[in-house]
C-alpha cells in the first residue's frame, strides 16, 4: 500500500495579502459596471496605516478609489484602530496611469484582426473527484475552515476573534486516496484579554469539528496559534501585496500553476481569463467522466488570439488516450480570448468575490461561470 499526505494551506480574507487581493478585485468590480471594456491592471500594497494602489487602467468612468478601498477594509473588518489598520482614518495612496498602447495594440480587436492575448504565459486548471466540488481535499478543507474562521468572527461567535487568520490541513492518502485528516494548523488573530485554552477549545469545536467532522480520527493532531500569541496581525505585522498567495487561490499546490495572479486583472489577461477556462475545461472532463483526474495547460502569445499549445495530463486516469482528449478540447471549448470571455461571460462585476477563499470549487456559493458543468453531453458520446 502507497501511504502519502499531503497538505494545503488557505487564509481568511483578513489577511494582509487577501486584503490587497480584494481591493484590487472591488476597484477591477467597480469600473467593470460602468464600462465593461475597460482595461483595468491593479496593484495593492499595504502596511501599518496605509493602502497604495498602483497600475494600468484605461476606462471611460471614473472610479472613487478612496470609497471603494475604505469600504472594502470596513467589510473585511478592519474597523478598530488598534488592529494597526483602520478603514476610516489610515493614509490612501494611489498612483494609476493608462495601459501601454503597444500593449493595446496587440490585444484589442480591429476590422483587420481579432482581440489576441493580454500577454504571453501559461495557465493551468485542474479538476479530480475527491470532493462533491471536484477540487482535492486539502485545499478544500483548508478554505472552508478560513471562512469558517471569519463567519464566526463576524457572527460574534468568535468575539475575541480578529481579522487576520491561516489554515492548514494534511490529508493521508492510500493508494491515492483520501482517507483522514493527518493535522490541522490553525493561526487566529485574537483580542489579548483570552486565553490560549479558551481559543484551543473554541476553534477544536466551533471551527474544526463542524467542518471535517467526517474526515477526522483518533490520531488527527491540532496545531492552533502554535507560538502561543497572536495579538498583532494583519498589514501591522506583515506587509500586504496583491497577488502573493496564487497557490491559495487555486488548487493548494495540487496541481501546478504558470505563475500569474489572477486579482486586480481584466479578463482581457489571459493570466486570469484562460485560468478559469482551463479550470471549466478540466472539470467538464471530470464531471463527465472521462477521467478522475485531469490538468489542462494553456499558453499563448502576445497579441495572438490561438493558444501557441493545448496540453492535456489524466495521471493515467482516462477512459480515453490524452491526445484524444485534446482534440475533444479543440473541438468543444473555446480557447482564444474572446471568445473565453464571450463564453464564461467575464465582463462582469464578479470579481470581488472570488479574492478570497479561493477561485475554484465554489459554485453553489457564488456561482462563478467557469464552475458550471454544462458541457458533459457532449463530452459523454466520446465514450461510447
Amino acid at each position: 500500500m502507497n501511504n502519502t499526505i499531503f497538505s494545503s494551506e488557505s487564509v481568511t480574507e483578513g489577511h494582509p495579502d487577501k486584503v490587497c487581493d480584494q481591493i484590487s478585485d472591488a476597484i477591477l468590480d467597480d469600473i467593470l459596471s460602468q464600462d465593461p471594456d475597460a482595461r483595468v491592471a491593479c496593484e495593492t500594497l499595504t502596511t501599518t496605516g496605509l493602502v497604495l494602489v498602483s497600475g494600468e487602467v484605461t476606462t471611460s468612468c471614473y472610479s472613487d478609489f478612496q470609497k471603494i478601498i475604505r469600504n472594502t477594509l470596513k467589510k473585511i473588518g478592519y474597523t478598530n484602530p488598534e488592529y494597526g489598520l483602520d478603514h476610516q482614518d489610515c493614509s490612501v495612496l494611489t498612483s494609476i496611469h493608462e495601459q501601454s498602447p503597444d500593449i493595446a495594440k496587440g490585444v484589442d480587436s480591429t476590422t483587420e484582426k481579432e482581440q489576441g492575448a493580454g500577454d504571453q504565459g501559461l495557465m493551468f486548471g485542474y479538476a479530480c473527484d475527491e470532493t462533491d466540488v471536484l477540487m482535492p481535499l486539502p485545499i478544500t478543507l483548508a478554505h472552508r475552515l478560513a471562512k469558517k474562521l471569519s463567519e464566526l468572527r463576524k457572527n460574534n461567535i468568535l468575539p475575541w476573534s480578529r481579522p487576520d487568520g491561516k489554515t492548514q490541513v494534511s490529508i493521508k492518502y492510500e493508494n491515492g486516496i483520501p482517507v483522514g485528516v493527518e493535522k490541522v494548523v490553525i493561526a487566529i488573530q485574537h483580542d489579548p484579554d483570552i486565553s490560549n485554552n479558551e481559543i484551543h477549545s473554541a476553534i477544536k469545536e466551533n471551527v474544526i469539528r463542524p467542518v471535517c467532522d467526517k474526515w477526522l480520527n483518533d490520531n488527527t493532531e491540532f496545531f492552533i496559534n502554535s507560538t502561543g500569541v497572536f495579538i498583532k496581525g494583519g498589514p501591522e505585522a506583515d506587509t500586504g501585496l496583491t497577488g502573493r498567495k496564487i497557490i491559495v487561490d487555486t488548487y493548494g499546490g495540487y496541481g501546478r500553476h504558470g505563475g500569474g495572479a489572477f486579482s486586480g486583472k481584466d479578463p482581457s489577461k489571459v493570466d486570469r481569463s484562460a485560468s478559469y477556462m482551463a479550470r471549466y475545461i478540466a472539470k467538464n472532463i471530470v464531471y463527465s467522466k472521462l477521467a478522475s483526474k485531469c490538468e489542462i495547460q494553456l499558453a499563448y502569445s502576445i497579441g495572438e488570439a490561438n493558444p501557441v499549445s493545448v496540453n492535456v495530463n489524466t495521471f493515467g486516469t482516462s477512459q480515453i488516450n490524452d491526445e484524444k482528449i485534446t482534440s475533444i478540447i479543440k473541438d468543444n471549448f473555446p480557447l482564444k480570448p474572446k471568445e473565453i470571455i464571450d463564453h464564461l461571460n467575464l465582463k462582469r462585476p464578479i470579481y470581488f468575490n472570488t479574492a478570497s477563499y479561493g477561485h475554484f470549487g465554489r459554485e453553489n456559493e457564488n456561482g462563478f461561470p467557469w464552475e458550471k458543468c454544462d458541457k458533459v453531453s457532449e463530452l459523454k458520446k466520446y465514450l461510447n
